[in-house]
């Protein structure tokens, strides 16, 4: 098995690299809000709540079926909690990498 071939990087300061991962905790922020919409947008569309070009879509749904769902969104949703927290994390030891600004 060869070895996986990385690109080249360009050389990145201390505050550089810390600014890339900071823009990188916020794309993934910004995934998991698009995440989290979808999650309400499916509960809209279930409860007959949500508004398209033709209106509100009624669609026939059983409480098995309106639980199941339920218990996907909160598995979805518990999820997406975790992964703040992971990046909570990973922001606050970028936070912390950044270097002490000199006092006079």
């Amino acid at each position: 098995m060869s070895m996986p071939k990385f690109p080249n990087v360009p050389d990145l300061d201390l505050e550089d690299a810390i600014s890339q991962i900071i823009s990188s905790i916020a794309m993934e922020e910004l995934a998991l809000s698009h995440i989290i919409n979808a999650e309400g947008e499916k509960l809209q569309y279930v409860l007959g709540t949500l508004e398209t070009q033709r209106g509100a879509v009624p669609i026939t749904i059983t409480l098995k079926d309106l639980l199941k769902i339920n218990e996907s969104i909160r598995d979805t949703l518990g999820a997406v909690s975790m992964n703040q927290m992971f990046l909570l994390g990973k922001l606050s030891a970028a936070v912390n990498a950044l270097p002490k600004p000199k006092k006079d």
